[in-house]
């Protein structure tokens, strides 16, 4: 929707932008007759996003055109309304082409009591989101709208500096983005492991890709046997943060991302169109790529923090692993494959795994497209969320609250893992009962994680694309995850 969006400085603006509360004036300008004439016009009603424009009388050094953004009810004002409000703006400025705005919201939040910096950020990352374009697959055949760059500017500060921030957010959040958009022709398992060693270096990140007979010698089952059957072959990617001028003492953050570049159920195969999008069965690797982005250069913890990217693509060949199977994984556990569909899972044991075993982790957080279920269970409201820590579950609560990225508690019980084990292994991969199926496979992931590890589980299948434009997002994928992980590190 635009080439750029920055912070800027100076010259004359060409848009101002204010604010309104439902039933109430133009916050910071009650007294100003041109706003409060446009504020007698039909659609001037408040709603959120909702926008009114007035053109002044070509005062000197004023904007040329004032857009009037409606906030909602104060009471309900918050970060989340600023995402929406700003995506309700760049697409208007989309329309009128404007380069130069001025944002005039610090008197809405102050009377609302909203922090300006933390206003400015989520207005940042809901211009930085609407702001996202993905077109380098259309063609000759497809007309292109050349797009601009905007200039944002504030009198507050702070609100500036949240601004910057959010800016920062939502780029790395657009990375992950166009990763999901990306076909799985173009973006197979070496493209992604490209992608990330070029970002890594990109921005100072250590990158180590372990493939091939390595896979063997670091017994990653998982993700060698369900790689097995595509001529893209499978690896695992390790990114990790250093900071600057720091010693490497202390555990590192550890996150986890599941990503099959092509899940065609392998030979439990999807079928009736059930493999359509499934392009993003990748969305939880590159959720940790966008946030491992947004920490090297927006974060920038004082601490270590360490990427596992489980890649692999499910295919269908005379290699492919079968029902039936049995697998025997790098801490000892053994797993009977009922459902070659049941693929993520096998692939992030892996990863679990190595993370107790390598990395001694202060704690893990895995994200994964993992099950149809928890879409049925939660819709595209919630990510499912299972941590039994309460001391890390609280800090992924404010990471989703502070992102606006939510999360949803799902129980574990040992009754929960005792329905994943089989009659022949220690445990399958899929239980035929569909009864708690989201559930199932965090239970299947807790069997790969240490006793005494602090971990969490996010399963982001009803949350990491949508179907409509709303918000600061357009139809496709939403970079889910790529920010709150980030906050997550900002947060300690």
């Amino acid at each position: 929707m635009f080439k750029s969006v920055k912070v800027g400085s100076r010259g004359a603006v060409q848009v101002r932008v204010v604010g309104q509360f439902k039933g109430g004036k133009v916050e910071g300008h009650a007294k100003d007759a041109a706003l409060n004439e446009a504020l007698k016009r039909g659609e001037a009603t408040g709603d959120v996003g909702r926008i009114v424009e007035v053109f002044p009388s070509g005062k000197k050094g004023t904007a040329a055109r004032v857009m009037i953004v409606g906030l909602g009810d104060k009471s309900s004002f918050g970060a989340d309304t600023l995402r929406t409000a700003a995506g309700a703006i760049g697409r208007r400025l989309a329309q009128t082409k404007d380069t130069k705005i001025e944002i005039d919201l610090t008197p809405a939040c102050k009377s609302a009591g909203l922090d300006a910096q933390r206003a400015g950020c989520a207005f940042g990352e809901g211009l930085g989101l609407i702001a996202w374009t993905c077109d380098q697959f259309r063609g000759s055949a497809s007309s292109k709208t050349a797009a601009t760059a905007l200039e944002v500017r504030a009198e507050s500060k702070p609100f500036v500096a949240g601004v910057e921030r959010g800016l920062g957010l939502a780029e790395s959040a657009n990375i992950t983005r166009t990763l999901s958009q990306t076909p799985p022709n173009v973006a197979t398992t070496s493209f992604m492991a490209s992608e990330a060693r070029k970002m890594a270096k990109r921005v100072g990140l250590k990158c180590t890709v372990i493939q091939g007979s390595k896979l063997d010698d670091e017994r990653l089952v998982g993700i060698k046997t369900v790689g097995a059957a595509s001529e893209h072959k499978p690896c695992l990617v390790r990114l990790e943060y250093v900071p600057a001028g720091k010693a490497r003492s202390g555990k590192p953050i550890v996150f986890v991302g599941k990503t099959i570049t092509y899940d065609t159920g392998g030979l439990s195969i999807k079928v009736g169109g059930g493999m359509a999008g499934m392009k993003r069965d990748k969305d939880g690797g590159c959720a940790v790529i966008g946030a491992m982005h947004a920490i090297a250069t927006v974060i920038k913890p004082s601490r270590r923090v360490v990427a596992l990217l489980s890649i692999a693509e499910n295919s269908i060949s005379d290699e492919a692993y079968r029902p039936d199977d049995v697998l025997t994984f790098r801490n000892g556990v053994t797993v009977e494959v009922t459902n070659t569909d049941a693929e993520g899972r096998l692939v992030m044991a892996d990863a679990l795994c190595w993370a107790c075993d390598k990395e001694d982790p202060a704690y893990i957080v895995d994200i994964a497209t993992l099950t149809g279920g928890v879409v049925v269970a939660l819709g595209s409201t919630f990510a499912g969320m299972w941590c039994d820590d309460d001391k890390l579950r609280r800090k992924v609560e404010e990471a989703a609250d502070a992102s606006g990225e939510r999360v949803w508690r799902l129980p574990h019980h040992q009754e929960y893992r005792d329905m994943m084990k089989s009659p022949v292994a220690d445990i399958v991969n899929s239980n035929p009962n569909r009864k708690a199926h989201p559930i199932q496979g965090a239970a299947f992931l807790s069997y790969f994680v240490e006793k005494g590890v602090p971990w969490c589980h996010l399963d982001i299948a009803g949350t990491h694309a949508t179907d409509k434009d709303a918000g600061p997002y357009i139809a496709g994928p939403t970079g889910f995850g790529a920010r709150l992980l980030a906050e997550l590190v900002g947060g300690g």
